[in-house]
């Protein structure tokens, strides 16, 4: 057996903390916008499937329950056992947590997270958010920007990463222009934003994304980049141009383009690439998704992570699928020869805690 260490899942967000019924557990398990196909629920995905095979048998079910009965036993363990439940079992030693407000509800920050999986934790502070509530307190131009760089660097003393979504299928994205914007480029864009900006509204000026990324940058933190389902390739602008600074670019997403973003990782020292939420979404299909990503990442670029958010089935999902797709992956290439077990072993450690620790130096004093 290939034995891997505790996981480092090194994205996602918190989970929920209240009590969910099916319409809202349904919404939370896929992003779609829409309800699902008359007579179904969305249950019936790979999704689902995987959360009723790995998820009942951490809050005392057998395999498979139906979703009624799985549904009815969390609620009868309340949200935060069920939380519990199944952060602890998923195997996951430490947590980076992205604290971006995403979704609906009231979701757990690190601390929750630590106390709730008894782990680690640690925050990823997304650039967006960040310049958001800035922005919120900041009533001119000069302020924002000169609060900005304060908020930037205070933040950096503190996080293990920044993050940001850079919106690859927009046809105005701010990487089709990799170089960092110029002062006054950068203060007609915060200009405007501000005039134009409801209180609480979203950054999504190409601009000033670009002005933040780069602040990243020059932070020295490693910068993750959500690249949903856009394909990373958009950015090789953009990772050319930070190959000198030498900061450390995780790219997140991707699937089904997973390999635009493995292909980055090989030519590029300092870039990633992540297994991430894509394994989840494929569940009985995980280890062909992870064999894609080994066929072309170094196996010292390539980082696990659930991308689990409000759902803690979501966290414990991407985490048991991910360990069974590795030890299917690189057990069978250990069965047919090509690999011995020791080095299995090796690379399993590796992908599985190892690159993360190492990429986040998490376990600096």
């Amino acid at each position: 057996m290939i034995e891997t260490p505790p996981l480092v899942d090194q994205h996602c967000h918190g989970v929920l903390r209240a009590e969910l019924g099916l319409g809202t557990f349904e919404a939370q398990l896929i992003h779609s916008a829409g309800p699902p196909a008359a007579g179904t629920t969305f249950f019936d995905t790979q999704t689902g499937f995987a959360v009723r095979r790995w998820c009942p048998p951490l809050l005392g079910l057998e395999p498979h329950a139906a979703p009624a009965r799985y549904l009815a036993r969390r609620r009868e363990l309340g949200p935060a056992e069920s939380a519990r439940r199944l952060l602890r079992g998923s195997g996951v030693a430490a947590y980076l947590v992205d604290t971006a407000a995403t979704g609906t509800g009231d979701l757990t920050g690190p601390k929750g997270m630590a106390l709730a999986a008894d782990a680690e934790a640690f925050e990823t502070v997304r650039l967006e958010l960040l310049a958001e509530q800035v922005a919120d307190t900041s009533g001119t131009v000069a302020a924002f920007l000169a609060n900005l760089a304060e908020a930037v660097h205070h933040a950096a003393a503190g996080a293990a990463a920044f993050s940001c979504a850079p919106a690859l299928d927009r046809t105005d994205g701010p990487l089709l222009d990799p170089d960092p914007p110029g002062p006054g480029e950068v203060r007609g864009a915060a200009g405007r934003w501000l005039a134009g900006r409801p209180r609480g509204g979203a950054l999504r000026d190409p601009v000033l994304l670009r002005h933040l990324l780069w602040s990243a940058v020059a932070s020295g933190l490693p910068l993750q980049l959500h690249t949903g389902t856009g394909d990373p390739s958009a950015l090789t602008g953009f990772v050319r141009a930070t190959a000198g600074p030498g900061t450390r670019l995780v790219l997140l997403g991707g699937y089904p383009h997973h390999r635009h973003a493995a292909r980055l990782a090989e030519a590029f020292p300092h870039v990633y690439a992540d297994a991430g939420a894509g394994l989840g979404r494929t569940g009985a299909r995980a280890a062909a998704v992870l064999a894609e990503l080994l066929e072309l990442a170094p196996f010292g670029k390539l980082l696990f992570s659930s991308g689990g958010r409000g759902l803690p089935e979501l966290h414990a999902v991407g985490a048991l699928v991910f360990r069974e797709a590795l030890t299917r992956v690189l057990g069978g290439w250990v069965a047919e020869g090509s690999w011995s077990w020791r080095d299995a072993g090796r690379v399993a450690a590796m992908v599985a805690a190892g690159n993360a620790r190492r990429v986040y130096r998490l376990d600096r004093p």
